[in-house]
């Protein structure tokens, strides 16, 4: 019989915690634009129809989980992928739920 190998507890942890940040509608429409490009928070609020105050929130929370990065350019802070990962995770959102026109 083959060995099963078992994930330490602590570790599916970590993933169910960074799994429920990104499980938004608003966080995944930003995950999916900034996998493309970086964009600014107002950029950002515009594509998911809310306004900056929200989408800066999500951003935030986003970014505390290590998943997002920021650079700033006068006044504006333009956000960009920090977790290379997101991309494949983002691969099997689209597969499922996506459809493509």
């Amino acid at each position: 019989m083959k060995k099963i190998e078992i994930i330490d507890n602590s570790a599916l942890e970590m993933a169910a915690e960074c799994l429920r940040t990104i499980a938004h509608p608003c966080r995944l429409r930003m995950i999916h634009v900034l996998l493309q490009q970086e964009c600014s928070v107002g950029e950002l609020a515009e594509m998911c129809a809310i306004p900056s105050h929200m989408a800066s929130e999500h951003l935030r929370l986003l970014k505390d989980r290590g998943l997002l990065g920021s650079r700033r350019e006068g006044r504006k802070i333009f956000y960009n992928i920090a977790e290379p990962a997101l991309s494949s995770i983002m691969d099997c959102v689209g597969k499922k739920f996506i459809c493509k026109v």
